[in-house]
């Protein structure tokens, strides 16, 4: 559905860090900055970023918004969530751990970014 995601940063080597670390946890390489500034972790699957804002101003979350990532197991989803927290990252919500949607249940984990932008770890039970 995406071909690429855009968060915007304040800093981009502070967000750097601490998408390496998370995504490191996920099997992914290390982004690289282009020379605009902007970094990008490229997958077989889609692109995803972090930027300061074209307009000049401070990067600020969306609020009601939320970033997932898929994982393979509830260990990887404590992992990146331990990952995140040790890498600049706030823990939110509740402790990582089983949430029932509906019938579904699901392993979720969430964190704030250094820019404040709301991630979620996620893996269906």
């Amino acid at each position: 559905m995406f071909s690429h995601v855009m968060l915007g940063a304040n800093d981009i080597e502070e967000s750097k860090k601490f998408y390496d670390a998370t995504f490191a946890v996920l099997g992914y390489g290390e982004g690289f900055v282009d020379p605009k500034g902007r970094c990008f972790w490229r997958t077989d699957t889609g692109i995803f970023g972090v930027s300061k804002p074209i307009d000049g101003n401070p990067a600020c979350h969306g609020n009601g918004s939320t970033l997932g990532f898929a994982t393979t197991s509830t260990e990887q989803v404590d992992a990146w969530h331990a990952a995140g927290v040790a890498n600049g990252g706030m823990a939110i919500e509740d402790p990582p751990g089983v949430r029932v949607n509906g019938s579904r249940e699901l392993y979720l984990a969430y964190l704030r970014d250094p820019a404040g932008n709301k991630v979620c770890a996620m893996f269906p039970l």
